[in-house]
């Protein structure tokens, strides 16, 4: 408690209120050389975040609609939720040697189920139409036997 009920004097005041002022400014200006560093999450935003060409296209839809879009040069992929066109293009450039004239983009919406008494949905996912130029194909039943 010593500390605490200590009394100054007058001419002791001036002194002890000039050497808490220069600690001060020393603190400040070893605020200010500190710089802080921006954590990787801060740094990063959405037009920065790049998904990687080989995760782009999961797979290619095989129906009975997209078979006949297969006559006027369209095949349509399941692709990555996050993906957009210009990653799709790159993405069928890099793996098939061919650049898409177009591209179009949908989100699909899961369906609703039922499982005996219990509902659910499935997942949402996005899907590409990839049009290729005249004469150009892409076959993509060599995998189905």
């Amino acid at each position: 408690m010593g500390l605490f009920n200590k009394k100054t004097t007058k001419e002791e005041e001036p002194k002890v209120v000039a050497e808490k002022a220069i600690e001060v400014k020393e603190e400040a200006k070893a605020v200010k050389a500190v710089k802080p560093v921006k954590s990787a999450k801060a740094v990063t935003d959405k037009s920065s975040v790049k998904v990687s060409v080989y995760g782009v296209l999961i797979a290619p839809l095989l129906t009975e609609k997209t078979a006949s879009g297969e006559a006027n040069n369209q095949y349509a992929f399941a692709i990555d939720a996050k993906a957009t066109k210009n990653e799709v293009k790159k993405a069928v450039e890099s793996r098939y040697g061919l650049k898409p004239v177009s591209v179009n983009v949908s989100n699909v919406r899961g369906k609703f189920v039922r499982f005996g008494q219990q509902f659910g949905k499935r997942k949402n996912w996005k899907k590409a139409i990839v049009t290729l130029p005249k004469g150009k194909s892409i076959n993509v039943y060599e995998g189905i036997k």
